[in-house]
């Protein structure tokens, strides 16, 4: 009985949520859903997790061939993405005329297939993550883009971080788990374990920290209370939901990457590149002396962790003991698969399936050739960000914090993986945005959506 009161209230507050930051006259297409519900997905827990049904398998065979109900749903939503973009081939086609390092890199995940040791699985995964690149452009090239970006990362958190603090509370067969090898418990929420948890808050807690700030500075919002209502609820819980569940990564991602964009919010930062740098630079030279030049351990243990990084580095001295082709790795996604995984269990005995560091994960996966095109995608996509701060202050400033956390956060996890709300996130910024598809001058969404509506009789009805 106490969990049925519990749920209803629950679904009563998302409920609220969504009706404290209704706007009633601002349009979205409708294809805006596929990515929403691929993100509400890759949020939580694979849809045959729902329902477990068929016999159980190991984790090591679930992650080598993968469910047949998850792989029908995600093509589904990848091949709808596909439909939607297709009617909208005239702005796809600009998006990808500039953004060729990003193609480029997808374009050599695709090649390493050829050198996997399991090409077919290999194959399954790489067209997964193109579903994550197809989704961006959905919410890019949508005719409101700020009110779909808005929403792709608003109606997600409404749904997922109270289900999490639901599942934590009242139902603990859901939401909490123990460590197997010392028994202490790990708070989950929605997702499978804490350090997804950890990632969603971090997402989510960004996103609708994105959100507060706007409605804070935009005095003439209709219902501007109701939105910060909303939203400062969301970032509450993303940060207490990161606290209770010890997830302190993402929690020192957050603070960082939202102090990033609080600062940016003033127009004397925003506008002075050497100021930007100074903030970012500063996130990443902190995390990095905190990580592997502090001795001391200071910094770590004020997180509440030790000098190895709750056994991280023993986790890299493992993987790196594999001896992999140092230029072209094992493949995509290939690396945890067969005798590695095994090797690796035996070395650490954690039963993982991660190297809990993206720089490393990449160069095990893809070698050095892989490293060098993501360093080439991060450093153009780091000048692609800083134009649009220049250009539309209100769009750079999300942009940079989703940079500035997928950079810090994958130091200490696999955040360059495919179908990861972080790497979703870091796509989105940097992601190359041409001149006009999102406004130089930014006028509010309730504004332009008043412009939309005059014109949407003469206009086909968007998919």
């Amino acid at each position: 009985m106490k969990q049925l009161i519990a749920t209803i209230i629950y679904a009563a507050g998302i409920i609220g949520l969504f009706y404290l930051d209704r706007e009633a006259k601002v349009r979205t297409s409708k294809a805006l859903w596929i990515p929403v519900i691929w993100l509400l997905i890759v949020g939580s827990r694979p849809v045959s997790s729902w329902f477990q049904s068929g016999p159980t398998i190991s984790q090591e065979q679930a992650y080598l061939e993968g469910d047949p109900l998850n792989a029908t749903v995600f093509g589904i939503l990848i091949a709808a993405g596909a439909v939607a973009l297709s009617l909208r081939s005239r702005q796809v086609g600009r998006f990808l005329r500039g953004n060729l390092p990003l193609l480029l890199f997808f374009a050599y995940c695709a090649l390493s297939i050829a050198w996997s040791d399991y090409p077919f699985i290999s194959l399954k995964r790489w067209i997964k993550a193109v579903g994550d690149l197809v989704m961006i452009l959905i919410v890019l090239t949508d005719p409101n883009p700020l009110a779909a970006i808005k929403r792709f990362f608003s109606w997600a958190a409404f749904v997922l971080l109270p289900l999490s603090v639901l599942f934590i509370k009242y139902y603990p067969n859901l939401g909490l788990s123990y460590n197997q090898w010392s028994w202490t418990p790990m708070y989950s929420g929605i997702t499978l374990g804490k350090n997804e948890l950890g990632t969603i808050c971090l997402v989510f807690g960004l996103g609708s920290l994105w959100s507060f700030l706007s409605a804070y500075k935009d005095r003439k919002m209709p219902h501007r209370v109701q939105h910060l209502a909303a939203h400062g609820i969301i970032v509450a819980t993303a940060i207490w939901l990161c606290i209770f569940a010890n997830s302190m990564t993402s929690l020192s991602c957050l603070l960082m990457a939202g102090a990033v964009m609080v600062m940016t919010t003033r127009r004397w930062a925003a506008k002075r590149t050497h100021v930007v740098h100074a903030l970012v630079g500063g996130c990443v030279v902190l995390s990095l002396f905190a990580m592997f030049v502090d001795e001391s351990g200071v910094l770590v243990h004020a997180l509440g962790r030790n000098t190895t990084l709750t056994g991280r580095t023993a986790i890299w001295r493992a993987v790196l003991s594999m001896h992999t082709n140092p230029l072209i790795g094992t493949g995509f996604e290939s690396f945890w698969m067969g005798s590695r995984l095994e090797r690796v269990d035996l070395l650490v005995g954690q039963g993982i399936q991660e190297a809990h560091n993206g720089y490393l994960e990449l160069y095990l996966n893809l070698g050095l050739a892989g490293v060098a095109l993501l360093a080439t995608l991060i450093v153009t996509g780091y000048r692609k960000v800083l134009a649009v701060l220049r250009r539309d202050p209100h769009v750079g400033r999300l942009r940079l914090a989703f940079f500035t956390a997928g950079v810090i956060y994958s130091l200490t996890e696999a955040g360059f993986r495919m179908m990861s709300p972080i790497w979703i996130a870091f796509l989105l910024a940097v992601t190359f945005v041409p001149p006009g598809l999102l406004h130089k001058k930014r006028q509010p969404a309730y504004e332009l959506a008043a412009i939309q509506q005059a014109s949407a009789d003469s206009l086909p009805a968007e998919v």
